[in-house]
């Protein structure tokens, strides 16, 4: 993604020398919407109308207590009761109402701030939609091992007709922070480890949640999240600090919100962490200098929840005072929930501390927004009542989560290959904190507005497409975290009677998603024991992972014969996990993030930087390398890995030339053949290294992936396209630059295999 670019330098300079004369990615600048073009005359003449007490209004965004989320608040800062609320909508005071859901509601309360205020400017309903409504799908990070753009589209455009049906015009999603920690509790909402997979499932999710037209009544506005480099905190701590390289920054943690505006996006929240001390809710760098100066971005900017109020806790303002007037000259259009701008922009500008051009600059944007989705022409769209009943929970949206969740799943081991199993003929025993459980399947911010009626676990999707229901047993044998009377008695008896034991376990709802940090994420030692005790009766056992982060895994869990990455899979989690246990679905997932072999090894991703002092290909070899004393420097599960119920063979890699002009295109081939006996989908990887560039670049880079389908014995050729684009980097000044030289390519499996080649990168003629 572009941020600077130099033109190309001359045939004879020093290969340092060679810049970039174009955008890093072809067609990923930033659109201008018309909307934000130049502002209407409506907008201009309600501007020329509004007190500063109502343009502070039209900046704020508010809990909507007329209708109560039925989620939590976090935290209870500011909360205004309905009769509070209904005042300030009477006297213009307020622009956007959040989780607030029920379109009868929400069409009364339009109708308060349309035809009951002065100068009738409609609000904005607003909510936290992240991966699915009332139908809720694979929690994002899930979705992403799908390695398939076109489900994460159709899940958010089911997700945003359900929402808009209930009374929503604008979603907090999709979150694009790149996570290369898994010790947050935030990994879950993301993307994962790679920048290249993140871009690509931004731009999906911006266009499914927005639709084609974004004054229909089920458009619903995507905000790329959180602004910027929230990934990158450090230790993997919620809210803490993040201190990266200007290099890092641009190459890792900004790419995808890039992708996300050329797909339309047209507002960005800010984050609640600081980039190098400087908090991003007040960085005016971020937010004024690279956001709207060098990508020309157009659209709102808004906080994350009481984000301005804590620049005062950051040790960044003064007062609350200061921290609005931070706010605001940084670049926040609008500040959510902690009520800052209502308060005090109208004494900022009075005193001249705040020009009254940067508040009437943000308002424009505000009302163009609101303009662009056609509210001011037709106030009530998405309000309709008749269409909630009509739009929500329908077949067709239990059938895309189902479909989702089983697309969604990693099969990681199969020796012997104990998986797919028989509908009928084998006594199976369901065991774990998980087996019956259908309070932990939605996964983080599923459960905020989900019909949690829908819920399927384990027990009744498996019992559902056996020939004989009364051959599963189900038994917990201990909770999450705490033992049951009994439980683990129950469980290994249950295990002694079956020929094959599914083992549910892993993390809690609670235990991933937003404060969710965790310092060691290996399942919960209760668990570890149920297992050892399930593994002692000799059976077979075929583990179910529950997860919203890559785990780590250890034990009789690691060495179980079969292991099933699960994550959370919404709504149709029981459903989706018997589809491809029983070989309904072949598995075709891939990791979107590593799993180490250590907890100790976080950070860890695939595409880190090689050092001086590489790790040696001997495990044994340890004396003054970068590696650990006691691990070798692997993914026990590497980024891209999944196997199938079939086998694919990737042969007769081909590159169309060795030598790839400056302008032109290198075109990569390779065949793909499904060797084994069963229909099934490969995901085929491309990477690249640069192998000596002016900055140490890393091991591998993602730079293109490819779902093949295939019958039995079939094959098919697939093509990957290398431009000189595609192999630049951030150089000196933080100029994305492209350098001649040799380049490996690698056709792949994963990010550790794959077949390979070199070609080189001539100069610019």
């Amino acid at each position: 993604m572009t941020l600077k670019t130099m033109n190309g330098a001359p045939a004879g300079a020093s290969r340092r020398a060679f810049l970039s004369g174009g955008a890093a990615l072809a067609g990923l600048a930033v659109a201008t919407p018309r909307a934000f073009a130049r502002a209407s005359d409506r907008i201009e003449g309600l501007l020329a109308q509004m007190t500063i007490e109502e343009k502070a209004g039209q900046l704020s965004c508010f809990a909507d207590m007329i209708r109560p989320p039925v989620g939590d608040m976090n935290p209870l800062v500011n909360i205004r009761n309905a009769q509070t609320l209904t005042a300030e909508l009477q006297a213009g005071r307020i622009g956007v109402l959040m989780n607030g859901v029920g379109a009868q509601a929400a069409l009364e309360t339009q109708k308060t701030a349309v035809e009951g205020s002065r100068l009738k400017i409609p609000l904005l309903f607003a909510a936290d939609v992240i991966h699915g409504f009332r139908t809720v799908f694979p929690i994002p990070l899930a979705e992403a091992a799908s390695f398939d753009p076109h489900l994460a589209e159709r899940t958010a455009r089911a997700a945003a007709i359900e929402a808009t049906a209930s009374g929503l015009h604008w979603t907090f999603a999709p979150m694009v922070d790149v996570a290369r920690d898994q010790r947050w509790g935030r990994v879950a909402e993301g993307s994962g480890e790679d920048v290249f997979l993140g871009e690509v499932l931004a731009a999906a999710r911006v266009r499914g949640f927005q639709g084609k037209d974004l004054k229909a009544d089920d458009s619903m506005l995507a905000t790329p999240k959180h602004f910027a480099a929230y990934g990158a905190v450090t230790a993997g701590l919620e809210y803490n600090s993040v201190e990266l390289s200007e290099a890092t920054l641009r190459e890792v943690h900004l790419p995808p919100f890039q992708a996300a505006f050329a797909a339309g996006a047209m507002t960005v929240m800010s984050a609640f962490n600081d980039v190098n001390g400087v908090p991003a809710t007040a960085n005016k760098r971020l937010l004024t200098d690279v956001l709207r100066g060098e990508w020309g971005f157009k659209g709102v900017v808004i906080s994350d929840y009481t984000a301005d109020q804590e620049l005062v806790a950051h040790g960044f303002a003064a007062d609350d005072r200061d921290a609005a007037r931070l706010a605001i000259l940084a670049g926040v259009d609008i500040s959510m929930q902690s009520g800052l701008y209502i308060r005090y922009l109208p004494e900022l500008v009075a005193s001249g501390a705040v020009p009254l051009a940067v508040v009437d600059a943000a308002v424009r944007r505000v009302l163009a927004l609101k303009e662009a989705i056609g509210l001011f022409d037709n106030p009530y769209r998405s309000l309709d009542p008749k269409a909630e009943a009509y739009h929500t929970a329908t077949p067709a949206m239990r059938a895309l989560s189902r479909e989702a969740g089983a697309r969604s799943i990693v099969l990681l081991k199969n020796d012997k290959t104990l998986l797919p199993l028989p509908k009928a003929g084998k006594r199976l025993a369901l065991i774990g904190p998980f087996a019956d459980d259908r309070d932990n399947v939605l996964g983080a911010w599923g459960g905020f507005f989900a019909d949690r009626r829908l819920n399927v676990d384990l027990a009744s999707g498996l019992r559902a497409q056996l020939a004989d229901p009364a051959s599963l047993v189900v038994e917990r044998g201990c909770d999450v975290e705490a033992m049951i009377a009994g439980g683990f008695e129950r469980a290994v008896a249950a295990a002694q009677g079956a020929d094959i034991v599914l083992l549910a376990v892993g993390e809690s709802q609670d235990m991933t998603g937003e404060a969710k940090s965790r310092t060691d994420i290996r399942i919960p030692p209760v668990q570890m024991r149920l297992a050892e005790a399930i593994a002692a009766t000799g059976k077979p056992v075929v583990v179910l992972l529950r997860h919203g982060r890559a785990i780590q895994l250890e034990g009789v869990v690691r060495d179980a014969p079969a292991i099933l990455a699960t994550w959370f899979l919404g709504s149709e989690m029981g459903n989706a996990v018997a589809d491809v246990l029983f070989g309904t679905v072949n598995p075709s997932g891939r990791l979107p993030v590593s799993f180490p072999i250590d907890s100790g090894q976080e950070p860890f991703f695939y595409n880190g930087r090689t050092t001086g002092r590489p790790a040696p290909a001997d495990p044994n070899a340890q004396e003054y390398k970068a590696r650990w004393r006691s691990i070798r420097n692997d993914a026990l599960y590497p980024f891209g890995f999944g196997l199938t119920y079939t086998r694919f063979d990737v042969t007769d890699m081909k590159l169309s030339t060795p030598r790839l002009e400056w302008n032109d295109t290198l075109h990569v081939t390779a065949k793909v053949k499904n060797s084994g006996d069963l229909h099934g989908e490969h995901v085929v990887q491309l990477y690249i290294r640069d192998r000596v560039a002016s900055r140490t670049r890393p091991v591998r880079e993602l730079k293109g992936f490819q779902r093949v389908s295939l019958a039995p014995g079939a094959e098919r050729e697939v093509r990957f396209d290398l431009k000189r684009q595609n192999l630049m980097f951030v150089g000196d000044n933080d100029y994305w630059i492209a350098e001649p030289g040799v380049f490996d390519v690698w056709i792949a499996n994963s990010s550790v295999d794959g077949l390979t080649a070199e070609f080189e990168l001539l100069p610019a003629g």
